[in-house]
């Protein structure tokens, strides 16, 4: 009863201030869906740099004529290390004819090469565990140090860089997803202040027939979850709109945006979150008030 009674004056104060109200909904859900949109980008680099051990390799040159025991020696020498998974050697013929292959429509800039000027080399897939900084950089110079091998080569300004993105892009979405949620709890606050104040003489004339701190409190709490939640709703909502126009209008004109990935637990998570906000930010407008 006490709560039917609570809920009853909730929906009364949100009825009776709807225009404040849905503004509130709206810039909460401006609010969440902005998370969201942080998210998505955050998901998919994080996506991107764990797809990238399967597709990362370290390319050995080798010095020129080497017998084929030697290069086996160095192939086994190889496959000792702990941070190897697989060591693949490339003759100089099967280098050019890979080549050729990538520059099918460029075939041009081979004209006029008589000789084969590509060495022969040796690619090797580093364990998922090591594709990182500090171990490919570790495997490189131990590798140096092999008699025969000319040259390493790992990409180490492109692997830096990858790295580089990702902390600052998880440093960055963390920061903004604070402040985001902070300007949820904000609208609310303010909102259930402002709620609050309008109802001041109703309120005084239930604290002189007797009633407790919870039973004023709870309309107003009642009130920011359902702010919260119909701006998680509508959060959701336009967040589906953005993944139906990126995913069937927009990668239709540039497919390579097909390897991007949303992530659907965002739809239920977003009312949660909502009201999870909604709720603090009541609670917090409340415990400023003085009641007394």
């Amino acid at each position: 009863m006490y709560l039917l009674y609570s809920l009853r004056l909730a929906v009364q104060s949100l009825w009776r201030e709807k225009w404040i109200n849905l503004l509130s909904v709206l810039t909460i859900a401006a609010g969440l869906f902005m998370i969201t949109l942080t998210f998505f980008v955050v998901y998919n680099i994080d996506l991107a740099t764990k797809r990238l051990p399967a597709r990362f390799s370290v390319m050995l040159y080798l010095n020129d004529g080497l017998s084929e025991q030697e290069t086996g020696n160095i192939v086994s020498q190889l496959k000792k290390n702990n941070a190897v998974e697989q060591a693949r050697y490339i003759a100089k013929d099967k280098a050019l004819e890979e080549l050729k292959g990538v520059l099918k429509n460029a075939d041009y800039i081979l004209e006029g090469v008589d000789e084969n000027p590509l060495p022969a080399s040796i690619e090797i897939k580093l364990k998922k565990e090591s594709v990182n900084i500090a171990s490919v950089k570790k495997v490189a110079a131990e590798i140096k140090k092999i008699k025969g091998i000319a040259e390493v080569e790992y990409g180490e300004q492109f692997l830096n860089s990858i790295h580089s993105i990702k902390g600052m892009a998880k440093a960055g979405s963390l920061s903004l997803i604070i402040i985001m949620s902070a300007g949820v709890i904000f609208v609310c606050y303010s909102t259930i202040k402002i709620a609050f104040y309008r109802r001041k003489e109703e309120i005084e004339t239930f604290k002189l027939l007797g009633a407790t701190r919870g039973f004023i409190r709870a309309p107003f709490v009642i009130e920011g979850s359902v702010l919260g939640i119909f701006g998680g709703i509508a959060s959701a909502a336009a967040a589906f709109a953005f993944y139906y126009v990126l995913f069937y209008k927009v990668t239709a004109t540039i497919p390579i945006l097909k390897i991007l990935v949303f992530p659907f637990e965002t739809f239920p998570a977003l009312p949660v979150a909502g009201l999870l906000l909604g709720i603090g930010g009541a609670v917090i407008a409340l415990g400023r008030i003085r009641f007394s």
